[in-house]
């Protein structure tokens, strides 16, 4: 599955650099933006600050789990009744996708409660992040359970 990323992300690299000249290299290495960005999303989650997780989200983002394909809109009209009481991610990988965009995945392990039940998960995630009007957006996540 692992090497099944690498055709995407080249993919992916060769759509957002068709048509420029060189791409110029980031500011600063996209790492650690990214995955700070994406544990602020967790902590937003935490914290209950739905607003700042809907300013992380693109408007346009796609996200992808057990109960199949959503939008924005109704991502967060269900994390309305989610709370993480905790969370580690561990194995972070990342993968550059453009000067300003990249996929990160990782293990995330995750307590909390949704709709009032309590519960303990471990999953995979992957997430792609971009740089759009210099802020950073969250466009695509998917979450698949770890057996």
């Amino acid at each position: 599955m692992k090497l099944a990323l690498l055709p995407l992300a080249l993919a992916s690299l060769m759509l957002f650099s068709a048509g420029s000249a060189q791409p110029q290299p980031a500011a600063e290495p996209l790492q650690p933006q990214i995955v700070a960005k994406e544990r602020e999303g967790l902590e937003a989650l935490k914290s209950g600050s739905l607003g700042v997780f809907a300013a992380l989200t693109a408007d346009d983002a796609v996200f992808v789990d057990a109960q199949g394909v959503a939008g924005k809109a109704e991502v967060m009209k269900n994390v309305a009744g989610f709370r993480l009481v905790d969370f580690s991610m561990q194995d972070v990988r990342f993968v550059q996708i453009s000067p300003t965009s990249g996929l990160i995945t990782y293990k995330l392990t995750e307590t909390g409660t949704s709709h009032e039940r309590t519960f303990s998960a471990v999953a995979y995630v992957s997430s792609v992040w971009a740089q759009r009007a210099g802020k950073w957006v969250c466009l695509f996540s998917q979450e698949t359970a770890a057996k």
